[in-house]
């Protein structure tokens, strides 16, 4: 009798130990834990990286949205530069004509220099996750300068609304269509720089054509009014249509020099710097010398300055359409290496219009290059 009570005794207590040591969950929760687990790896499968090529759309109403707002910013930033002949022009003949050629390329050269150099200020402000701020305020100074100007008659007046104001606000412009369409785009990359590029040339064509006809019949404050009407109407577009698809994780500081450790990218960026010194002294005097040196007449001369842009609308677009297959270094090489030895061609031909034509024709569309594939360049060797 005892030894029944002890070994069924023995035998509860091995029973209790093996529960205690080896529990065993429910069915209902074993099948909810492997659910979990199916789901975080199915979500560790679709989720891609940021830098993974199948996030970038390549195309698509927004994608293409982001080249029209690209094409806007440039016109009314790189457009107000390349169209600056025909004020240089009007200024030395007839607004303030006791000042030198010299001083008054002043203001379209401190025009050129704040719209790159601003980018140094607005990069950090875009990695904040404020590009629209920026084209915002961009629009906002591009247009009041353009309002300012209408309104000047003295040299220092021009230099403050035209060179200080438009240049700063241009430079807000610059950065955030440059930024945001590569992110859009891998194969057709350089082809949709190329477009948004070419809004440079366009306004470069428009803006001289349309200050040309309406001088005359309204005076310099309208005329230059109703350019500033034209930049707020098309800036609309990109404050309401920009939008950048991602920002860096890490914030960097407001001035920034790590990126210059790179020997390749610091290198790039001197070159950049020294051929943008000499790029657009012919686009400021085209039309001046054409009437003074080569002897051709108002109107011819006048127009030298557009036709120059519209070759520089091709030199946008077709020299990105050879870089997506031979690549983009390559190619500005070579527009560059063109584009200088033009330069000394110059001297040589201005006896003649016809000449002076197709020199302006491939200047513009060589030097095209030298702005529309920088991104894509820079994108390539860093």
């Amino acid at each position: 009798m005892t030894d029944s009570r002890r070994s069924s005794t023995s035998s509860i207590k091995s029973d209790v130990k093996s529960d205690i040591e080896s529990p065993e969950l429910p069915s209902d929760q074993e099948h909810f834990g492997n659910t979990l687990d199916q789901k975080a790896q199915a979500q560790s499968k679709e989720q891609p990286s940021e830098k993974t090529p199948s996030t970038i759309p390549n195309g698509g109403l927004i994608a293409w949205l982001q080249v029209l707002s690209g094409f806007m910013c440039f016109m009314s930033a790189w457009g107000m530069v390349n169209g600056f002949g025909v004020f240089q022009d009007f200024y030395s003949s007839t607004l303030i004509p006791d000042v030198s050629n010299s001083d008054i390329s002043w203001i379209g050269s401190i025009q050129a220099f704040l719209l790159c150099s601003a980018t140094v200020f607005a990069g950090p402000i875009y990695d904040h996750g404020h590009p629209r701020l920026l084209v915002m305020f961009g629009s906002a100074l591009v247009v009041f300068g353009m309002m300012m100007t209408s309104l000047c008659s003295e040299y220092w007046q021009l230099m403050l609304a035209q060179g200080l104001c438009v240049g700063f606000g241009a430079g807000c412009l610059f950065l955030p269509s440059i930024a945001i369409i590569p992110s859009y785009f891998t194969t057709k990359k350089a082809v949709a720089m190329g477009i948004a590029a070419s809004g440079s040339s366009f306004g470069g064509v428009i803006f001289p054509i349309i200050f040309r006809r309406l001088e005359p019949r309204i005076g310099f404050g309208w005329a230059t009014r109703v350019i500033g009407f034209i930049s707020l109407a098309s800036l609309l577009i990109p404050c309401f249509c920009i939008k950048a698809r991602a920002f860096p994780k890490t914030r960097r500081k407001l001035l920034d020099f790590a990126a210059f450790k790179e020997p390749a990218y610091a290198l790039f960026s001197l070159a950049s710097f020294v051929g943008f010194v000499g790029l657009y002294v012919p686009f400021f005097y085209i039309s001046t010398y054409a009437r003074d040196v080569s002897g051709l007449g108002d109107t011819l001369s006048f127009y030298m300055l557009p036709i120059m842009s519209a070759g520089s609308i091709a030199g946008r677009i077709i020299p990105g359409l050879v870089a997506d297959k031979v690549g983009a270094l390559n190619v500005l090489g070579v527009c560059n290496l063109c584009a200088s030895i033009l330069g000394f061609c110059w001297i040589a031909i201005h006896h003649t219009a016809g000449g002076l034509i197709v020199w302006a024709l491939l200047y513009g569309a060589l030097s095209g290059a030298f702005v529309s594939l920088q991104p894509t360049t820079v994108a390539s060797i860093t």
